[in-house]
Formats: C-alpha cells, structure tokens, sequence
C-alpha cells in the first residue's frame, strides 16, 4: 500500500508538471450555421494533412418505437451500405483506395457518420458522404445482412455474463425509458422492422436542422461552409418531431435480480439512477465518483476490494450522464462464494464515504489527474472531433476546454460530501448478480 502511495503521487506529480490544463487564448473552434440550419464547428489543425469529420445527427435509440427497437441503429448503420449511385463495395473501394475511412453508427442520444481522409482527398470524401446522406438505399438485401449482424451481436452479448448482467441491469432500471434497451434493440424487433420504416425514420429525423458536422484538421471554417454549401445544398430542412419519454421508475427500496449461469465468477452490477450531462453537479460528481471507485488503482473500492481483501481483480463505479438522467453502477466480478463478502464491503465503503467525507488528499489527488489528463482527450484529431461533437451535443459551449479545469477545480471537499449524500443511495438500489446462485448463496441484506 504505500508503495502504491509514492508511485501514485509520482503520476500525479508528473501528470500536473507535463500535461498542466493549458490555458487558451481563445475558444478552440469556431462555428456557424448553414443556410439550411445545418450546425458546422471547425477546429484548424495544421500539423497533420488529415481531415477527421464527425457528423452527429440527433437521432439516437431514445426515438425508436417501443415495437421496433433498434431501429436507429439500424438505419444509422445502413447509411454506408449503399446509395442510388453506389453499391456498398463501390463505397468502401473509393474510401480505401485513398487511405480514408468511413464508419456510421447510432448510440443511445445520437447517431454519428465519421469520415477520416487525407486534405487531397477531401473532395473525394465529401463527394461521398453528401451521396450517403441524401441517397442511401436501404437495400433489401442489405437490411437482411445489417439485421442478421445486430442478431448475432445480441447473441453475443447474452453469451457473455458481464453483458447479461448489464443489460438486465439497464432493463429493471429504467423500465419503459428508452435506456432500459440496447441499441440493438432484441431479435424480434429487428424482424419487425420493415423497409418502410427505416425509410419513414431517415427522413424524419436525418434533417439538416437536425445535424452537427465538426471538422478537425487543415481546414478553415469559412473553407469548412463553402465545400458543405456546395455538397449538401439540396438536404432540405423539415421540422423535427420527438416522441415524449416515459420516466423511469423510482426505485422503492433494495431490487435484487439472481441470473443462474454456470460459471465461476459472479458477474455483479449495483446501482441505482443517476444525473444527466447538463446537471450543475456534474463536476463536483466526477470528483466524488474518481475518489470512490472511478480512478482506477487510486479509488477507495480498489483499495479496499481488490487490494486489501483480494476479493476481485477489478471494479469500477461509473455515472453514465447522458441527455436524460443514465444511472450510478458499480461493477465487479468475483468468486461466487466471495459474493455476499464482496457486497458488504461495497455498501461499507458507500456508507463510510457519507459519514465521514474525503480527505484534503484525496481532493487534491483526484482535482489533479482529472485536470491533468483532460489535454490527453485533445491530442489527436480524431479525439478533438469526437470532444466537440460532445461539447455541441450537450450545449458546453466551445471554451469548455478552457472552462473545465476551472469547474474541477473549484470543487470542495464540502460540495463532494453534499453530492454524494445527494446521489448515492445504499438503501434504495438495484442489484444483479449472474453466477451459479446454489454457490453464492445470495443474501438479502449485508
């Protein structure tokens, strides 16, 4: 343990001399917004002749229907597989052949099309991505071959008992919320889902109004909205409609759900909801949650759980912030016989936090890496494009680089305590445990 100590102050120490919050003259990118509503940010980085392209389109998981979920992900996958001009082989053949690369998916909040190709080529890519964007075909076939491959990946995720675990997890959390799915959605949606209906979602959702680009490279933001202005002229607005979400349920007091595998290692996620991304306490949680089990070897549930009592080789606790409040989880696996062992100690760890605080240390310690380490998520443009499409989406303003060691470091040690008696919650959770349930011998209460 205290040699743990001098090595982590060492990092620490070495984190806040190298990668010190840089201070910047001014705002990192510029933006504008296009004739048709279309939001476009660049960021000129002239070191590499590469282009990273992001576009973000507000037409995540949260908009499929209850019947046809995985909808979103299935259009937003589509999009490279075909247009009236070009087959998905032609695509892909274009894209290579000039070293790029083109990928498109949807997540929980949003769907995203990333292009990466060299200044040269820009064209080239543009051409391209203005094709998939006003032309995707949605082929039959190739529905029946995106559909068969979101199948065998919800087969997977049920072979896996981490993955089982969390999904069960997000499925009694959240209930009829959205976020209780994969975006995936289940096998017998995905066989609902008919042409029509990724067609009819494409055009009510993929709107210029509704649409972020962000631009990172050797590019200028008024080079940036001429080459869009030429390729996208003809994507016409519309407005966009958005069902309204069911609340997920509030938990009444301790849920446990027992899933019996065959297996060794229990599989265990605990939690409860959680925060949304825009909530003012965000900063102040990230510092709590960094103290608690979000740092890694430094965190008060690896000290104790993995490295003290050797009751596990890893865990973790997590805010997933999203749009709409996600949940608090902590994560970890162990011997089925430690699990009863394993949680006890969790919610002691959870209850000591809310009696008694954090330490002067423990602050300064977790103030620094997150500060430290933020330049770490700009150092390349692939992560810079992914970092502004975020800070568009949830409306952080394009001087949250410089803002954001200012909003940790201003928190108190005071304002972590008063959060974590605001947001943790070890008598009101959800547990779920996956394992061989006649060797853990679960309780209910520890």
């Amino acid at each position: 343990m205290i040699l743990k100590v001098v090595i982590m102050t060492a990092m620490l120490a070495f984190c806040s001399e190298i990668f010190a919050p840089k201070v910047w003259a001014g705002p990192v990118a510029h933006k504008t917004t296009l004739p048709n509503g279309l939001t476009l940010i660049v960021a000129e980085r002239n070191q590499l002749p590469t282009i990273h392209l992001q576009v973000l389109i507000r037409a995540g998981a949260t908009l499929d229907p209850s019947h046809l979920l995985g909808l979103a992900k299935l259009t937003a996958e589509l999009l490279p597989q075909g247009t009236a001009q070009q087959d998905a082989t032609q695509i892909s053949r274009q894209i290579e052949s000039v070293g790029g690369s083109l990928s498109s998916s949807a997540e929980l909040d949003y769907a995203v099309l990333s292009l990466s190709i060299l200044k040269k080529d820009l064209e080239l890519g543009l051409s391209i991505l203005a094709d998939i964007l006003l032309n995707p075909l949605f082929a039959p076939l190739e529905i029946e071959r995106k559909v068969s491959e979101l199948k065998a990946r919800l087969k997977h995720m049920d072979d896996e008992p981490r993955q089982v675990a969390q999904l069960i997890f997000a499925k009694k959390l959240f209930g009829a919320h959205p976020y209780a799915h994969p975006t995936e959605g289940s096998s017998s949606t995905l066989s609902s889902i008919a042409r029509e209906d990724i067609v009819r979602f494409f055009q009510s959702y993929y709107r210029p109004n509704n649409v972020s680009i962000v631009i990172v490279g050797q590019i200028t933001l008024e080079e940036g909205a001429r080459w869009l202005k030429r390729y996208l002229k003809d994507w016409k607005p519309a407005p966009i409609h958005r069902p309204a979400l069911v609340q997920p349920p509030i938990l009444p007091g301790p849920i446990i759900e027992k899933i019996d595998r065959p297996i060794t290692q229990a599989s265990i996620v605990w939690g409860h909801l959680g925060v949304a991304r825009s909530n003012p306490d965000f900063y102040a949680l990230q510092v709590m949650n960094y103290i608690l089990g979000g740092g890694g070897f430094v965190s008060r549930l690896v000290d104790t759980i993995r490295d003290n009592m050797g009751l596990t080789y890893g865990i973790s606790s997590h805010f997933e912030a999203r749009e709409y409040p996600g949940s608090f989880k902590i994560a970890l696996e162990t011997k089925n016989q430690n699990t009863n062992q394993a949680l006890s100690a969790v919610l002691k760890e959870i209850k000591q936090f809310l009696e008694k605080g954090i330490s002067p240390t423990e602050l300064a310690e977790a103030k620094a890496y997150l500060t430290g380490s933020f330049p770490l998520r700009m150092d390349t443009n692939a992560k810079m494009v992914r970092l502004l499409s975020a800070i568009e989406f949830y409306g952080l303003g394009l001087d949250f680089p410089e803002k954001y060691p200012q909003f940790i470091n201003q928190v108190t040690a005071e304002e972590v305590l008063r959060v974590a008696r605001t947001y943790l919650r070890p008598e009101k959770f959800l547990l779920v445990v996956v394992g061989n349930q006649k060797e853990i011998q679960l309780k209910n209460s520890w």
